[in-house]
């Protein structure tokens, strides 16, 4: 199925249904979800479709979005995180470390405290978590135990250099040293560009997948 760009009807399932009338559509897109991408697509939460998967969307989403609801001294985007973990696995886990946050881009980045409060959008996020895994050949929902303590370290080292403020000791934090060097935030055009430089190279290790980008 190609990838819907400036269609009249935000469905998929039911072109017969276009009524061109603003109030059955407005219904309709209410039933069937979606969010419109930076390259025009249209990503439906609820029913997410492997063709609507596109790098650039993710790397624009990741790298406009700032970690921690934006509670932070400056601007720090979650593609900056991303490259981080990535920084800190072995090669073999790059590509899925890198893409561990993907489903941000399309859902955003919910607070922990607040996703803990609504089980249905966990499910959501695994689903679209699975979709971006299969566009691009990987299992993004069982991550590997080192791509797990990764994420702890940069989150320690983000809470240290990024919250200052944030005095409170976090549990899952526990006995997580952060990294011994200083974040230095990326501009979110920075932190795109480094995180698409990223993805080409891994991408490199999965010639099956070149040319679906």
């Amino acid at each position: 199925t190609p990838t819907q760009r400036g269609s009249a009807c935000p469905w998929r399932d039911s072109p017969a249904k276009c009524s061109g009338k603003p109030e059955t559509q407005k219904l309709t897109s209410m039933q069937n979800p979606y969010v419109s991408t930076f390259l025009g697509n249209r990503f439906f939460l609820t029913n997410p479709h492997i063709d609507d998967v596109a790098i650039e969307d993710i790397a624009h989403g990741l790298a406009y979005q700032c970690r921690f609801n934006g509670q932070t001294r400056s601007f720090y985007s979650v593609a900056q995180h991303s490259l981080m973990v990535m920084s800190l696995v072995p090669e073999t886990l790059r590509f899925s470390a890198l893409l561990h946050d993907a489903a941000e881009a399309y859902l955003g980045d919910m607070v922990k405290p607040l996703k803990n409060l609504f089980p249905e959008f966990s499910v959501i996020e695994a689903r679209v978590m699975e979709i971006i895994g299969h566009r691009f050949g990987l299992d993004l929902t069982h991550l590997d135990p080192a791509i797990k303590q990764a994420d702890l370290i940069a989150l320690a080292t983000e809470k240290r250099d990024l919250m200052p403020h944030s005095v409170e000791t976090w549990a899952y934090l526990h006995e997580i040293e952060p990294l011994s060097t200083t974040i230095q935030a990326m501009s979110p055009q920075e932190a795109k560009t480094a995180f698409l430089d990223a993805f080409n190279t891994c991408i490199r290790t999965h010639p099956s997948e070149q040319g679906r980008t």
